[in-house]
């Protein structure tokens, strides 16, 4: 990720060749807006946000080895994967009543039924459902 695929102003990232090869467009929140800008200070725009001790990009050996001492540093008993973060995404997303067709968007899923499959985790409008008898 570059410096230049931010864009704070609308909490955005533009993710190029992310799952699948597909480019995307993503959210992050607020809250961390001020710490990112901090991050990316004095870097110009073809600069990655990230770099490795040898500058340049980071590897995604590089990555699963944060991820994982990130994990055990926070104390997370179960097991995770960069695609559990994907999931755990989507599945916050619904949870909090965003339609499917942005969340599928975010996901960059060509197909609904894709996307679909995050709704048998939690499906907040069920859970509002009380039994007429």
């Amino acid at each position: 990720m570059r410096v230049k695929d931010i864009n704070i102003a609308e909490l955005t990232i533009y993710i190029k060749e992310a799952k699948g090869k597909k480019d995307r467009l993503t959210i992050f929140p607020e809250k961390i807006s001020v710490d990112i800008k901090n991050l990316i200070a004095g870097k110009q725009g073809n600069d990655f946000v990230f770099e490795s001790n040898r500058v340049g990009k980071l590897t995604t050996t590089s990555l699963q080895k944060i991820f994982q001492k990130a994990l055990l540093k926070s104390g997370i008993q179960k097991d995770a994967t960069f695609h559990s973060l994907r999931h755990s995404f989507a599945t916050h997303l619904l949870e909090n009543g965003v339609d499917i067709r942005y969340v599928q968007e975010l996901l960059g899923h060509q197909n609904i039924r894709t996307t679909q499959i995050y709704t048998h985790v939690t499906n907040p409008s069920l859970k509002n459902i009380k039994s007429p008898l």
